[in-house]
């Protein structure tokens, strides 16, 4: 997709409505935040709506057209789908005979149209008008999303009258050809688009494919839970994973051993990768789907929650010309996305940056980002090394997990390296304590450790279903709270609406506690003392743990208790 924002780019640098400068500040922010450089240009106010819609039309050879003021016939309606509208953000405005015309809101690769004539078995034409009135006509004409998983049902009975045969042989993945043929046929194409759009639109950050003996599940995880879909039929399971596995690149042939891929594909008027994790089960492959939305995960440090007095802090710490600064925290409780918005804020031309990462979650432009790959060899500690040579100012080491990365970070940071790692420990003072286990010597932990962010995501109330409620004593006394410090403060809690699919819960945000290696906290250190004692020197020394973080949330209207005691 990068070329058709340059060509975008390169119009309006041509037709002198911008200049270089101004198109290198649009891919910037472009980058920053995957919002459309269209949208961008028009924020900046370097041209209108009407001139953006106008150059797009101009690029597709196309006409411009006005959907509010027009009617659609449901005879050209039902040419097209509205899973297929959603998932491309397109709508019919005309049809003649095996030609439709579809009205488009941005520019289109021709691999996504030749995946819509696919899709759709027609030759299409386009018309352009703004996303945001497409987005309405599609409300308009085709309802609400519930009903268009239903008619995606309906459609794969329908069209598995004729795909029948070619299915049950994929299915069985007796035959290769077969398999493959299932996997690119329309109702299969289709049914994958529109879970991937589904997912998208949820704001999931994982989508689950699990075959069992009986029942295929796709599961969506929203803000930490785990939300189960219409089941499809089971014998749909295959083709339906191996259309995954196409897409991401990986072997379909290949269901016994685990593979890891990546797909970058258009969703809903937006480019969202899909980071794809196959593993092989008793009844087929169990795929899962890691979705990476540049527009919902900001990587701007001031946007991801931190207290001012952490922020305060760890900006200060990161800005060090030599240290290790580790954030630490069970599996997706948001490290990566912390020490991205870190790296962020430090890359400019003066500093040199590198990242190990298994795999790399976001591409960030000025940024080297090497992928490790256990398989061939590519080992964080080989990676490592090899940086050390490439004359880095900032390293960033997705995870310290052995003796010989722990070293070779601590001698990075003796060499004046400043680095970023995470660990997986219960709390921050726990870090120290992995690191010595891992045989790491006292006195060069002390020396090198500048900090230890300790983090949780917990969820955030819906605005819109927000109860307030007053604590019973036993609640407070679960929190260790007594009533004169919570000063007659209501507490509250969704109680559950359409708008957070009766979760009472939308969106998170984290709770931290930062623990700053003074020179205290380095003589503990040297002292081999445990956990406990390295913690209590630190509350002493004015650190918040994660437990009374969250117990700010709570009284500043942010989340519940129940979470707080869920995560701290």
């Amino acid at each position: 997709m990068a070329e058709y924002t340059d060509m975008f780019l390169e119009e309006l640098v041509r037709n002198g409505i911008i200049d270089e400068a101004q198109a290198a500040e649009i891919t910037d922010e472009h980058e920053r935040t995957g919002k459309p450089v269209k949208d961008i240009a028009v924020e900046l106010e370097l041209l209108t709506s009407d001139q953006v819609l106008d150059i797009i039309a101009q690029l597709m050879g196309a006409e411009r057209v006005d959907l509010e003021h027009m009617s659609i016939s449901p005879d050209v309606l039902q040419t097209v789908p509205g899973s297929v509208a959603r998932m491309y953000t397109v709508i019919p405005v005309a049809a003649d005979g095996n030609t439709i015309t579809l009205a488009c809101g941005d520019l289109l690769s021709p691999e996504t149209t030749d995946e819509i004539h696919f899709v759709l078995s027609k030759d299409v034409l386009f018309a352009v008008d703004s996303t945001d009135a497409i987005n309405a006509a599609i409300a308009r004409y085709y309802g609400t999303e519930d009903a268009s998983m239903e008619e995606v049902f309906k459609g794969l009975e329908n069209e598995l009258g004729d795909a029948g045969e070619l299915l049950e042989s994929g299915a069985r993945g007796d035959d290769i050809a077969s398999m493959e043929a299932a996997a690119n046929s329309r109702p299969v194409v289709r049914f994958v688009n529109l879970v991937l759009l589904q997912a998208v639109q949820d704001r999931a950050s994982d989508i689950h494919f699990e075959p069992f003996e009986d029942e295929f599940k796709i599961r969506y995880r929203v803000d930490g839970a785990l939300y189960e879909m219409a089941p499809p039929p089971r014998h749909l399971a295959l083709p339906v994973i191996s259309r995954v596995k196409v897409i991401s690149g990986l072997n379909i042939a290949e269901r016994r051993v685990p593979q890891d891929g990546r797909i970058q594909l258009p969703v809903a008027g937006r480019m969202i990768d899909f980071r794809v994790s196959t593993l092989p089960t008793q009844f087929g492959e169990s795929v899962v789907l890691r979705v990476l939305d540049r527009s919902v995960v900001s990587l701007d440090l001031e946007n991801i929650g931190m207290p001012d007095d952490i922020y305060q802090y760890f900006t200060e710490d990161i800005s060090k010309p030599n240290g290790i600064v580790v954030v630490t925290g069970p599996t997706g409780s948001g490290k990566t996305t912390t020490l991205y918005s870190a790296l962020r804020r430090l890359n400019t031309v003066e500093h040199k940056l590198l990242t190990a990462e298994e795999p790399v979650e976001y591409d960030i432009d000025g940024i080297v980002q090497v992928p490790i790959n256990e398989a061939i060899g590519v080992t964080f500690g080989k990676v490592l090394r090899a940086f050390l040579r490439q004359d880095p100012d900032i390293i960033m080491v997705g995870e310290i997990r052995d003796i010989e990365t722990s070293e070779i970070a601590i001698q990075a940071s003796l060499t004046g390296h400043l680095v970023f790692s995470t660990l997986h420990t219960n709390d921050a003072a726990g870090a120290v304590t992995r690191l010595i286990d891992m045989g790491v010597e006292p006195f060069l932990i002390a020396s090198t450790l500048e900090a230890v962010l300790g983090q949780r995501l917990v969820r955030t109330i819906c605005t819109n279903c927000k109860t307030e409620y007053q604590p019973t004593p036993e609640i407070l006394q679960q929190l260790g709270l007594t009533e004169k410090q919570v000063g007659g403060r209501p507490f509250y809690y969704g109680a559950g609406c359409s708008y957070c699919n009766q979760t009472g819960y939308k969106g998170r945000r984290g709770i931290y506690e930062y623990l700053r290696v003074t020179d205290p906290i380095r003589e503990l250190i040297n002292q081999r003392r445990p956990t406990l004692v390295i913690r209590d020197k630190a509350v002493e020394m004015g650190m918040r743990t994660l437990r009374e973080d969250g117990i700010r949330c709570i009284l500043d209207g942010y989340t519940t208790v129940e979470e707080v005691l869920k995560y701290t």
